[in-house]
Order: structure tokens, then C-alpha cells, then sequence
């Protein structure tokens, strides 16, 4: 039986890059040696590096004034990193959902820190819409996608401030104008990778503005100095996951790269969300206008709420991996991210089809 992998993250990776992958640890560029056991100074290794950040910057566009780097940590790293190296006295958050409450938490470690609205009210199902961003502060923080709740902002806003985005969950989805963003981030166990990396992209001349000293593995200046010379590599990169990005990038460059990943992703969300509004047993729990491309969250109907088990089991049994809904919300989730074939969201339809006859 085939199986459909909805998971979250660590989610669904291209075939092909879990292949390239095996053949890279049993033997890296010919050497002869793993690609866990070898040294992040073979020439081979570099390659990868320079390789994978030049895709990085064919994909999304990246202007040569942005820096491109690939740090440990994960996303939640970068919660304080980046308000230790960009907030002087004050900065602006979006209240989303928990993973962007979460940065603003540890960006008060740095200083004030005004949360402009909030969605938390209603369960994070929708994004705020008619707030003020204030032009005193010295970024404003986004979540563009929130894995739990379902909801994403789907463009990329005109800001009067330096904005600064958490793209962990929605990066390579669609086409992103870099040059409004002064700082992007995201861990890479969603579109671009694994765990075991996150990707940082920042705009140079905004680097060594803030008056505090930082420890050397914070200030991001320690892994992009201006010539660029070590690629992210002060010290040993993650370089497992760093290669099974380089694969996957090359998966979305040969298919089209984001606008291949856009329509992909389009035609997955439309048919699923098509049949939770068709279909008498479900209901979605996102506004309408800010529902997720990447993850469809969803509940049972009134009057059906005691089959929520009973459908779980019954996806189970046909493949369904990973729809159970986060432990804080419950319901179903099915994460359709960029390596989630449109057959495998069709599967999903069927099943959820077959339990309506089934139940009804």
C-alpha cells in the first residue's frame, strides 16, 4: 500500500533527493568516503556550499546586497538572533499563532517590543487585518504561515519599516519579492530540507547597527563577512542536511523552480479545500481568505464530532500518514508542502469521500 505523508515537518522530501542522499553517505563526489564522515574542507564540499546558495539566489531572486547563510539551531534560534543583532530599543510583532508569540517573547530579552495586533482571540484562525505598524520601531516581525492553525499571509506586504519574516513553513511555495524584506529566516524541515539547518537571508548594510556587543555565534556577521569567502562555514555546517537542500533545490529548479512550486501548490490547496467545503462531515477551521496553502486544517461537522477516531483509523488503514491536527487544537492537518503530490492530496479526497457514504 502506498503511503501519504501529511506530517508537519519533518514532512515529505523529492524522491530524488533521498536517493542522492543514500548514494552521497555511502560515497561523497567519488571519493570514496561518506558524506558523514568527511571533512567540510574538501574542495568537493565547498562546491555544495557555493552551489547550494547560488541556487538559493536563482530561485527567489536574491540580490547580490543580501547575504545567504545556513546556521544550526532551527528557527527558534533565530528568534533571539535576530532581535540581538536588529532591535536597538524597539521592535513590532504580528501575533499569529504560537511560533511568531514565541519570537516576540525572546525578543523582549532585547527590548521593547510592541505586539501591533493579534489573532489569539479566535484560536489564531484568521490574520489581522486594519492594524498601524509603528514607524519608531526598528523592524516589524511576520510569521507568513502557520503551520498549526492553517492560516498564511500570502503576499509580500509593502512595509514602512525594515520587515523581517519567518518563513519556515511556506519558503520556495511561491514567488517572494526579497527586496521588501530586510531579514527572511526559516528552518528547512518544511520545503528546503530536513531539520538540521536553517536558512538566514539579510540585507548587508543592516548588520552592525545594534549598540550591544554580541557573542561571536550570534552576531550574523561572523558567518557572512563582506567577501563571502566561507560560505556560512566559521564552523563545521550541518552538512547532511545542508546536501539533502542542495538535492531538493535542484528538484524545485527541475520543476519549474517557485512558480512551478506555486501552481503545484495552488491546484493541491484548491482540490482539497474544495472537497472540506463539499463535503457534509468536515468543516474547515481557517477564514476563508487567510486559509494555508501548505496546511489544511480541518474538524469534524456539528452533529459528527464523535467520528473524529473513527476517520482517523479509517485514513490510517489507507495510507494517510500524519493528519492527526496539533496536540493544542486538535482535528486534522494535512501539510501539502512543495514535495506533496497532487495524487496524494486526490487519495485524501477519496478517503474523505468514501467515509461521507460510508457515514452519512
Amino acid at each position: 500500500m502506498k503511503m501519504h505523508n501529511f506530517n508537519a515537518g519533518p514532512c515529505c522530501l523529492p524522491k530524488q533527493a533521498i536517493e542522492s542522499t543514500i548514494e552521497a553517505i555511502r560515497n561523497f563526489d567519488n571519493t570514496g568516503i561518506g558524506l558523514l564522515e568527511i571533512s567540510h574542507r574538501t574542495p568537493g564540499w565547498e562546491r555544495i556550499m557555493a552551489e547550494t546558495e547560488q541556487m538559493w539566489r536563482e530561485l527567489l531572486n536574491i540580490p547580490e546586497e543580501y547575504a545567504v547563510m545556513f546556521l544550526g539551531g532551527g528557527a527558534s534560534t533565530q528568534f533571539f538572533t535576530v532581535a540581538a543583532n536588529m532591535l536597538n530599543k524597539k521592535a513590532a510583532y504580528l501575533q499569529t499563532g504560537v511560533w511568531a508569540k514565541k519570537a516576540a517573547k525572546e525578543a523582549k530579552f532585547y527590548g521593547e517590543v510592541e505586539i501591533v495586533a493579534s489573532s489569539e482571540d479566535k484560536t489564531y484562525s484568521y490574520i489581522p487585518k486594519n492594524y498601524t505598524i509603528p514607524t519608531d520601531a526598528d523592524y516589524f516581525h511576520i510569521t507568513t504561515n502557520n503551520t498549526i492553525y492553517g492560516t498564511e499571509i500570502k503576499y509580500d506586504m509593502d512595509c514602512p519599516i525594515n520587515l523581517i519574516a519567518d518563513m519556515s513553513s511556506d519558503i520556495m511555495s511561491r514567488p517572494v519579492d526579497v527586496k521588501k524584506y530586510a531579514l527572511i529566516y526559516g528552518g528547512a524541515q518544511k520545503n528546503v530540507g530536513p531539520a538540521g539547518v536553517t536558512f538566514v537571508i539579510v540585507r548587508k548594510d543592516l548588520l552592525g547597527k545594534v549598540e550591544r556587543p554580541l557573542q561571536t555565534m550570534v552576531d550574523y556577521r561572523t558567518h557572512c563577512p563582506e567577501e563571502q569567502k566561507n560560505h556560512s562555514m566559521f564552523n563545521t555546517p550541518p552538512v547532511s542536511a545542508i546536501f539533502v537542500m542542495h538535492e531538493t533545490l535542484k528538484w524545485v529548479k527541475e520543476n519549474g523552480g517557485v512558480e512551478g512550486m506555486y501552481k503545484r501548490n495552488c491546484a493541491k490547496a484548491e482540490l482539497l479545500y474544495n472537497e472540506i467545503d463539499r463535503n457534509s462531515m468536515f468543516v474547515g477551521t481557517a477564514a476563508k481568505e487567510d486559509r494555508s496553502r501548505m496546511n489544511v486544517c480541518f474538524v469534524m461537522a456539528p452533529g459528527y464530532e464523535d467520528k473524529q477516531d473513527a476517520f482517523m483509523a479509517f485514513a490510517k488503514e489507507r495510507g494517510m500518514v500524519g493528519i492527526k491536527g496539533h496536540r493544542s487544537v486538535g482535528g486534522f492537518r494535512a501539510s501539502i508542502y512543495n514535495a506533496c503530490e497532487l495524487e496524494d492530496v486526490q487519495a485524501l479526497v477519496d478517503c474523505m469521500q468514501e467515509f461521507e457514504k460510508l457515514n452519512k
